[in-house]
């Protein structure tokens, strides 16, 4: 358009279809196909009307250029006519006055154009030799680090069994990172955590897992095989469960849905893995995030709790200290929105919505469902106490339970949910009822909960006066849900 050279304009309005077209080709050069502006808008109506006048406005902004009309053609009932541009003058605007430069002045400008991309390299280098160092000592094993087990893989192991973190090896992402399967050079099959390091958490959930997992070994827990860590890049390496989560094989019309032989058989298996964390080693693992989307399953369809990135250790017997809330929504204990304290019987309540998850074949919440009846537990209870907790097992798995068998897991996750904490029973009792252990390794108040049909003993608030005289409560009800 600065060049000088003549332009055609063809400038076309629709008054019926309230559009506007504007294309533009240099002067002797046939109309283009396309329009360089198309503009359609009804509110073109509010400055049009019948009778109108046509002219020519322009602005050249900041700067001065002369603009000509050399000639022009109009229709207001059909095509205008062609212009004929061939004998237009042409204007170009005048050619600047070249100055020559001195030799000493070129030779000046090249030297400082030598300099400066000298400088440039130098400074390039000088910034890659620091990161490159920052980096060797990012990598240097630190005291921690020794205090753990687990391998220590390399970035570029990861990255070539990852096929360098690529999109068509991404399982799965959310608030903890990104999670790629992997193939070691030994054909191992992996999964390999990247921990969102960006996080104000990042850091911690990685020492977190480090400290945990690497020291966990259970045939119900995902095995950790080893980490890397590679500046501030977090990366944990865990066992390949091929078959993902216990949630995409009950919700969502899964392709094949999992029977009620395998649902039992995933509970048994998370419930003495989580016995394991409670009870089975010198100090008291509290998952905190127990859910069904964080149960995987192996290749033999048998469940292993996983995504220890908010396992808080203590001691037996010692308050935990924390001030955080973490969790899901729907599977929080109520205790944990007021103290923020998850202990193991908040990993029990957990758990046992994950129980109610599996009978019912819905989740903890539902927004599709009656109001009264989006809330798992409160809808399970309330069937409970009208006497039809049969009503609340899947419909697509029945037929392959007994009645007994429902109603004792369906029991078992409402006791699992008292409100009360001291009120809902261990893992170990909870395992005893799911494997089948001896009656006699399950206390009485909750064999009272399971076989007799009653519910939690004791009053509804949660108090432990001691009033109890052996007749048998309605289940307590539940507290907002968090």
């Amino acid at each position: 358009m600065r060049s000088g050279q003549n332009v055609h304009a063809w400038i076309e309005f629709d008054g019926t279809s309230f559009e506007i077209n504007v294309t533009i080709a240099p002067a002797g050069v046939s109309r283009p196909a396309r329009p360089l502006l198309s503009y359609t808008n009804p509110a073109i109506a509010n400055y049009v009307s019948a009778d109108m006048y046509v002219g020519f406005s322009a602005s050249t902004t900041n700067w001065v250029e002369a603009r000509r009309v050399l000639a022009w053609s109009f229709s207001d009932t059909g095509v205008a006519r062609d212009i004929n541009t061939t004998n237009l003058p042409v204007f170009l605007p005048p050619t600047p006055s070249s100055s020559s430069l001195s030799s000493g002045a070129i030779a000046g400008i090249i030297i400082g154009c030598v300099a400066f991309s000298i400088l440039c390299l130098l400074g390039i280098y000088w910034f890659w030799q620091k990161n490159r160092l920052k980096e060797e000592e990012n990598d240097e094993i630190e005291d921690w680090e020794l205090e753990y087990w687990p391998h220590r893989f390399s970035y570029d192991e990861l990255k070539q069994a990852t096929n360098g973190f690529s999109k068509e090896m991404l399982l799965g992402a959310g608030g903890f990172g990104r999670v790629y399967k992997g193939t070691l050079s030994n054909n191992m099959e992996v999964a390999v955590k990247c921990v969102n390091h960006d996080s104000k958490q990042g850091l911690r959930e990685f020492m977190a897992e480090i400290s945990s997992m690497g020291r966990l070994q259970h045939k119900n827990l995902v095995q950790m095989r080893g980490w890397c860590r590679k500046g501030n890049e977090l990366m944990l390496v865990y066992d390949y469960m091929p078959n993902s989560s216990l949630n995409r094989w009950v919700f969502d019309k899964p392709e094949k849905l999992l029977s009620w032989e395998g649902r039992r058989r995933v509970l048994a298996d998370v419930a003495e893995g989580l016995n394991y964390l409670h009870h089975g080693w010198d100090q008291v693992v509290v998952h905190r995030d127990i859910k069904s989307s964080n149960i995987l399953l192996d290749a033999d369809m048998r469940g292993r709790l996983g995504d220890f990135g908010l396992a808080k250790l203590y001691q037996h017997g010692e308050a935990p200290n924390t001030t955080r809330v973490v969790g899901t929504l729907g599977y929080l204990a109520p205790e944990v929105a007021t103290v923020a304290a998850p202990t193991a019987a908040s990993d029990v309540y957990s758990f046992g919505v994950v129980v109610m998850e599996v009978a019912c074949g819905r989740r903890p919440i539902e927004t599709w469902a009656a109001e009264d009846e989006q809330i798992l537990i409160d809808w399970v209870r309330d069937l409970y106490d009208e006497g039809k907790l049969l009503e609340a097992a899947d419909k697509r798995i029945e037929g392959e339970y007994t009645a007994e068998e429902m109603e004792a897991v369906l029991k078992l996750g409402l006791v699992c949910c008292h409100p009360n904490p001291q009120r809902r029973p261990t893992m170990r009792e909870v395992v005893a009822v799911l494997v089948g252990e001896a009656v006699a390794a399950v206390p009485s108040a909750l064999l009272s909960e399971l076989a007799g049909g009653g519910s939690c003993r004791g009053d509804s608030d949660g108090d432990d006066d001691g009033d109890d005289h052996g007749e048998e409560a309605p289940l307590p009800q539940s507290q907002p849900p968090v």
